[in-house]
This record gives structure tokens, sequence and C-alpha cells, in this order.
């Protein structure tokens, strides 16, 4: 059970911004919140305006009682576990940022490997992601590769969507399908690589996550993945043309059945040194 967030402050007519932002991780860090100082920070400079970088330099600054009221809110959704990026709104992913809400997954700095692998193919190659939720890989690929020819699908109309209204807010064409698993116009189609990051949390291990988790979309997190947190990826393997060069992100303890499912498989350590992403073509 998560610990009861704490009670909220009171904040005065002359808190400064230090104080505000030392009242916020006392909070946040009460609540059980993993980084508590860099959310407060992330949170208070928000709400002024501001990046986290220049709070030193306003620190003395006062926040009156309207943008108190704006912090003491955001702090109370964070101490309540709503993950950071859904209350600013948006996540950074490798060169680019993206608006992110309750329809989509959040982007995590592992699921950056999923680009490092695209960015290294021949120009002019064909790429396809499969689940883009927010758009963040397709996209990312795009800014930085725009010689690929890129497009991504997601069996949730919601999240499309919102992958769309990235590609508008950063001025980059993006083909966002929604259908489930590989789209049926691409099964015969030679596409030089297949982009995915799917579900591979289980129903019985989330709970053991941390509760922030809990509060993304179901379906982009658990699916219908398993007792062993493959189901889903199985499932993408197995509609693909034999011979489909696929990168797929997987947990940490994947590694060794994704070199199974795959031939010529090659995985990829993220920044913590979890094998994270296996590349490697279809049975």
């Amino acid at each position: 059970m998560d610990p009861p967030p704490a009670p909220p402050s009171r904040p005065s007519e002359s808190e400064t911004v230090a104080t505000a932002v030392d009242a916020a991780a006392e909070r946040i860090a009460t609540a059980g919140c993993e980084d508590p100082r860099s959310d407060a920070e992330a949170l208070v400079a928000d709400v002024l305006g501001i990046s986290p970088q220049e709070l030193g330099r306003d620190g003395a600054g006062e926040v009156g009682p309207e943008l108190a009221a704006a912090i003491e809110e955001r702090v109370g959704r964070r101490a309540g576990h709503e993950p950071l990026a859904y209350i600013l709104g948006r996540a950074p992913f490798r060169a680019i940022e993206v608006a992110v809400d309750s329809r989509v997954l959040i982007p995590r700095r592992e699921t950056e490997l999923l680009v490092g692998v695209a960015v290294e193919l021949p120009e002019g190659a064909r790429v396809h992601e499969v689940g883009t939720g927010s758009g963040a890989i397709a996209l990312a690929l795009i800014s930085e590769r725009p010689d690929l020819r890129v497009s991504a699908s997601d069996l949730s109309p919601e999240a499309a969507q919102a992958a769309r209204e990235n590609a508008e807010r950063l001025g980059l064409a993006l083909e966002v399908i929604v259908e489930e698993g590989m789209p049926e116009r691409f099964l015969g189609e030679e596409v030089d690589l297949v982009l995915a990051n799917l579900p591979y949390v289980t129903d019985s291990t989330i709970y053991q996550r941390s509760p922030e988790i809990q509060r993304e979309p179901r379906i982009a997190v658990t699916g219908e993945c398993g007792e062993d947190g493959l189901g889903v990826i199985r499932g993408l393997v197995a509609e693909v043309r034999p011979g489909q060069r696929l990168a797929m992100e997987h947990d940490t303890h994947h590694g060794p059945a994704m070199r199974q499912l795959l031939r010529e498989a090659t995985t990829v350590r993220d920044h913590l040194g979890g094998e994270r992403v296996t590349v490697g073509l279809a049975p």
C-alpha cells in the first residue's frame, strides 16, 4: 500500500522560491517518491515559467499566493504518485520533447536504444514502428534521419491521435495507422526494420514496480503479455514475414528468450547494464 500523502502545507504570502522548493521536496519525499528534490525543482520551475537550472538564481524571490497555490496543486498530484511527466505534460526523448498524457506510455531513457539501432540504417531505408504511443520513437528517428521512410501504428485510436499531435507540434511528417500489430498493408511490403516497444510487464509483477507505472495505460504496460511477459512480443514476431528484421525492447531478464525467439539475434544493454533491446530476424 502506498504511504499516505503528507498533508498540504499552507503557503505564506512571503514564501520564497527556495522555501517553496524545500517544502515541495519534503512533501514528495514523505510520499515515498524516488527523486523528490528533482521533482520539486521541476514542478516549481514549471509554475514559475523558468528552467530548473534557473531556480538558484531566483531563490530569494518571493512566490505570491496564486503561484504558491499552483505549486501546491501540482505537488499534491506528485505526492499522490501521478507521474511527473503527466503533471508537466511533456517528456524529453533523445533530441526532442514530446507531449504526454494519460493516453500514452511515458517514453523512457532505455527506449532511446531503439532509435540508436535505427539511425545506423542505410540511406532511404524503410522503417515501421508498431505500438508508437506518443510517437516518441518514430519522431526522434525522423528528426535525426529525415532521409528514412518512417511510419507508425498503434491499436489505440487515442494513442495514435497523441502521436499525430506530437508530429504536428514538432513539424514532422509521420503517418500513424490505427491497427493492432503489424499493419496488413506492410505484411507483403519490404520493410528494412520494424521497431517495437510492446507491453512486457505481467499483470502480477506490475504491483512489484513503482506506483507510478500503474497510472499509465494498462494496454501499453501489460497488454496480453501472459505469465512470462512475452505474449505480445511473440505475437508480432509470428505475424511478420519470415526474415523480417526487428528491434524490440523487452525486460532485462528476457534477453535469453529473445535471442531464441529471433534468428541471428544480438542484444543491446541499457545505461544500467541490463539487456534491454534485441535485434534479429523473424524465423
